[in-house]
């Protein structure tokens, strides 16, 4: 999976985001796009996402050299952030089979071993509605990870996470992202440690 910014930019009214971001993503490949809050690094990782439209530029998205129109580039993509809405209304149980029946798990892996893996099987059938915050962002990461799709997207991974949420992330990036393109909006380190390469959104206001 290839994914390239040309002369991206974003403006909001007359105030300018970022301007002129050219850059290629590779996979497999990790890659952190670092800014402080309100930089404007989550809005970079939307439109990489085909989510939010540039001001100015293109995104180009090619899998095994077949070119992917920014139409269909969500089949392609899992994506992760604070403000990701999940139907809380459902149980983890539900959720998930409801996310699977439209996305591919990730291979080797069925519902019941996801809901051991995150280590939730004792509230599986309770509503995500009475789940913490950062059980919540366990199973954002999980619909996220668990599918399988080339490219994942990762907007501040381990907010609302205690000590051994970071830990559970740091292992699933380890086990289940080798083979894929992973790119981690963050101003943390814990959350893009494992990330050879480093795009600073301050580099092109």
């Amino acid at each position: 999976m290839k994914i390239s910014l040309e002369h991206i930019s974003k403006r909001f009214q007359r105030h300018w985001i970022f301007k002129d971001v050219n850059h290629t993503f590779s996979a497999p490949g990790a890659y952190a796009v670092l800014g402080q809050n309100g930089s404007g690094k989550s809005t970079l990782l939307r439109i990489i996402a085909g989510m939010q439209a540039p001001s100015q530029g293109k995104v180009h998205y090619s899998f095994n050299d077949n070119i992917i129109e920014p139409s269909g580039i969500y089949k392609h993509i899992s994506f992760c952030a604070p403000s990701q809405e999940i139907v809380e209304e459902m149980t983890l149980t539900e959720f998930l089979k409801f996310h699977f029946s439209f996305k591919t798990i990730y291979p080797g892996l069925t519902i019941e071993q996801i809901v051991n893996i995150i280590g939730l099987q004792d509230t599986q059938h309770k509503p995500i509605s009475d789940y913490s915050s950062g059980m919540k962002q366990r199973v954002k990461l999980a619909q996220a990870i668990f599918t399988n799709t080339p490219v994942l997207l990762l907007d501040e991974p381990c907010t609302n996470l205690d000590d051994d949420g970071v830990l559970q992330y740091r292992d699933w990036i380890e086990q289940y992202t080798q083979n894929k393109l992973v790119i981690v909006a963050s101003n943390d380190v814990r959350e893009y440690h494992f990330c050879k390469e480093q795009i600073r959104v301050q580099d092109y206001k």
